[in-house]
Order: C-alpha cells, then sequence, then structure tokens
C-alpha cells in the first residue's frame, strides 16, 4: 500500500541521518477517501491522499516554529499489515479522511519518494502564512481557510531519495 508521511525538513534531515522516520501518522487512499472523493481513479486518488499529508506537514511546521517553512511528505510503500485504520471517525471528522496509522518506525531507505515546496521566496511565503493560519482554519474560520488553501497552490515537487542530501543542503 502507498502511504503520505507528511514531516517537515527537520524531520527529515533526523529521517536521513537516522536511516529511520518515526512519525506514526499517514495518509493513504481509504473507503472514507475514496467516498469523499467520488473517484476510481487510483492515480486522483493518491495524490488527494497527498495533499492531504501536505496540509498535515502545516499541523507540523506550526509546532516546529524553526523549520524552514516547506512542506514535506514521504511517499512510501508498505505492507497493509503495517497499516491500520484511524481510530477516529473518518465519516465524520473531515480534517481525518484518508488518515492511517502506521506500525514502527519506518526505514527511509524504502521510500518511493520524497514530495517537498520548493525553496521559492513566493510559496515559502504563502506557506508560512498558511502555517500562521492552519490553527484558526481547523476551528472554521473561513479567512484562515483561504490563506491555507494558498498553499495548495503550490503543488508539491517530485524529489528520489537519491536526492534527499541535496533537497537538506
Amino acid at each position: 500500500m502507498r502511504v503520505y508521511v507528511p514531516t517537515t525538513l527537520t524531520g527529515l534531515a533526523a529521517a536521513h541521518s537516522g536511516g529511520a522516520l518515526e512519525q506514526s501518522a499517514a495518509y493513504a487512499v481509504t473507503p472514507a477517501l475514496r467516498e469523499w472523493y467520488v473517484s476510481d481513479d487510483l492515480e486522483e486518488l493518491e495524490y488527494a491522499a497527498l495533499n492531504r499529508a501536505a496540509q498535515s506537514s502545516l499541523r507540523l511546521l506550526a509546532a516546529e516554529p524553526d523549520a524552514p517553512r516547506r512542506r514535506v511528505v514521504i511517499a512510501l510503500d508498505v505492507a497493509d499489515s503495517a497499516v491500520t485504520p484511524f481510530p477516529g471517525d473518518e465519516y465524520q471528522d473531515q480534517a481525518s479522511l484518508g488518515r492511517v496509522v502506521l506500525a514502527g518506525p519506518l526505514k527511509l531507505a524504502k521510500a518511493a519518494a520524497v514530495h517537498a515546496d520548493v525553496a521559492d521566496r513566493d510559496v515559502v511565503a504563502d506557506v508560512a502564512a498558511a502555517v500562521g493560519a492552519v490553527t484558526a482554519a481547523d476551528a472554521g474560520d473561513q479567512d484562515a481557510q483561504f490563506t491555507v488553501d494558498g498553499a495548495e497552490d503550490h503543488d508539491l515537487l517530485w524529489f528520489a531519495t537519491q536526492e534527499i542530501a541535496g533537497l537538506l543542503a
């Protein structure tokens, strides 16, 4: 199963040096996400799961004030047995759509790719604004949600795992 693990550049650096990702929250194509997105196209559904992880990366950035303001998502292929459903109710809590829990630390060597924001001044500014607004957006503030959506206007770039060191430089 393909899962998308939200992190930050700081978290990616720790995983790169330690060889494993400790994060247990991830996003994947779940039945609730399929229902919400109303598509049978696996590529579209995986893109939706990636975007859910990118939103979660904003929340991680909000908790790390010194981390560079760039969203990071690691795509991993894991055994189905390593994935358990999120204990909340995906059908009632839109923020939980596609969320899953992963068992144990994940070896970064098993990553399929890393997705991250480009280090462009405008993108970083939009992500920083979204980080500042994400808590209010989660509480239902429509203006804050508009700011968060501004970060989503920027697609994450794809990086091969061999490019992680360069991404962190």
